[in-house]
Parts: structure tokens; sequence; C-alpha cells
């Protein structure tokens, strides 16, 4: 019986893990497809990331809801979204600090040319700051998105 319980658990998790490892994909190839036109020192382009990593959670979302229709509740639609977007977030930022460091080792002194004077410390920074925004895009694209998800028994079923 307690094996049916965690293996009943861990297909909560396929869903959104595998909505993360697409959009980490989608997001990588969008920075090899600006690498290929020199585009990827230039940080605007990154705000199309937001767009990629949105599609990959409101898609999540939905699936989980046509996937669990009676037992969906809000809770769950936000767990999925964080956990799609964790997961694109931390496949992305490795990535990005394996292509900085030993792909193309002069991808920072080229960033902190065009956007900063100082280049001390700034490979941390850069990272951080990726990580940050993917999580922080994360956190703010799935509570709006559970605005689309919820529905009105959600309050009707707590208080039953």
């Amino acid at each position: 019986m307690r094996l049916k319980i965690n293996i009943s658990k861990m297909k909560n998790f396929t869903l959104p893990i595998r909505f993360g490892i697409a959009a980490s994909g989608s997001l990588i190839a969008y920075f090899l497809i600006l690498s290929l036109f020199n585009l990827h020192t230039n940080v605007f382009y990154s705000l199309f990331n937001g767009v990629i990593t949105g599609f990959a959670i409101y898609e999540a979302i939905k699936y989980e809801r046509i996937q669990n229709k009676e037992g969906f509740s809000y809770g769950q639609g936000f767990k999925t979204g964080l956990i799609t977007g964790f997961v694109a977030t931390l496949i992305f930022t490795v990535f990005f600090a394996l292509y900085s460091t030993e792909i193309n080792p002069n991808f920072l002194e080229e960033l902190s040319e065009a956007w900063f004077s100082d280049f001390k410390d700034f490979e941390a920074i850069v990272f951080f700051t990726a990580a940050i925004m993917g999580l922080s895009t994360t956190l703010v694209l799935t509570l709006s998105f559970m605005q689309l998800f919820k529905s009105g028994n959600d309050i009707k079923k707590k208080s039953s």
C-alpha cells in the first residue's frame, strides 16, 4: 500500500517536470539562435524568456486541470506551475553557467563590456541574476495563470 502512495505522488511531478524540461530546451535553443546572430549579449532579448517560460507554465497548468477535472485545486495548479518554472530555470541556469565558462569563455567579458564597466565578480552576479529572474518570473506567471484556471468551487470545497 505504501509503495502505491509513493508512486502516485511521483506521478504528480512528472507533468510539470516534462514541461520544465521542454521549456529549458526552448530557452537554450533561443539563446543559441541569438548567439548565431551575435545578439546574445543584448539583455533585452532575454525578455522573450518570460514568454517561453510563461507558455510552458500555462500549458502545464492547463494539462494538469484536464487530467484532474474533479480533483483540480488552486494549490495543485500552483504547485504544477512552480515546479515547471523551477525545473526550467535550474536547467537553463546550469546551461548558462556552462556556456559562459566552458563553451564561450569570452561571453561574460563581451556582456560586461556591453553593459557594465567593471568585470570584477561579474560571473557570480550574472548567474545569480539569471536564476532570480527565472524564479521570479515563475512565481508571478503562476499566480497570474492560476487566476484563469481557478474554479469558483475552490472556496466552496474548503468551507465544506
